[in-house]
């Protein structure tokens, strides 16, 4: 019995570290997965404030969100729509597509257009692209992407939405055209979702869901 007493604290100590140490993990993944989410909404923001100008809505762009879908023309089975208002009055969304025809994997984007159907700016936010060609497209490495700023779909029209190697007006980089063309046909895409989609995409947050040309809910 006094041999096994030892033992017997040893192992009660074990277990009692454990349920520390159980918790702290635990605690220590709870503050990080908080402040993972709150660093993604400060960078989301900061984008949409690039693409969007501080003067050009008054609302919450955060917070004025749905979700819809449309795999076919966005990429995804969901995509969140950020609405952006002036007065109360529609001013623009902001669309993440996801593009799957990417060189090396998918390319996340930000889609900024405007009530008129005009693009605002467009964004990458995440691209597995190979280094020194394809990331090109990304802000910091080139202007490439700032080509799209104003233009819409009849601004160019028809085929002319394609890489100038496929008889459009879009740049291709040299060595990697698979990307650009990729990006521009995500754009492209995206204008025709939001033209399809115009008048459910600024309705109110509380309206009954659309169901055509791709079903949209309300978070």
């Amino acid at each position: 019995m006094t041999r096994s007493l030892p033992i017997l604290i040893s192992g009660a100590l074990l277990g009692v570290f454990g349920i520390i140490g159980a918790g702290l993990v635990g605690f220590s993944h709870d503050i990080t997965a908080e402040r993972i989410v709150q660093n993604e909404r400060d960078a989301l923001l900061r984008q949409l404030q690039v693409l969007l100008p501080l003067d050009a809505f008054d609302n919450d762009l955060l917070g004025d969100r749905i979700v819809v879908s449309s795999p076919e023309l966005l990429g995804s089975p969901e995509t969140h729509v950020y609405r952006a208002r002036k007065g109360d009055k529609p001013a623009a969304v902001v669309l993440n597509p996801v593009i799957t025809q990417g060189y090396s994997g998918a390319i996340k984007l930000i889609v900024a257009i405007r009530h008129d159907g005009t693009l605002s700016g467009v964004r990458v936010l995440s691209h597995k692209e190979t280094p020194g060609l394809g990331d090109k497209i990304e802000a910091r490495r080139s202007d490439w992407i700032d080509g799209f700023r104003d233009k819409s779909l009849l601004n160019p029209s028809g085929d002319a939405w394609r890489v100038k190697r496929d008889g459009g007006v879009f740049d291709q980089f040299t060595g990697a055209t698979i990307t650009p063309r990729a990006v521009v046909r995500g754009v492209h895409d995206s204008l025709l979702y939001f033209d399809a989609n115009r008048p459910s995409l600024f309705g109110k947050r509380d309206a009954t869901p659309p169901s055509d040309n791709g079903e949209t809910s309300h978070e």
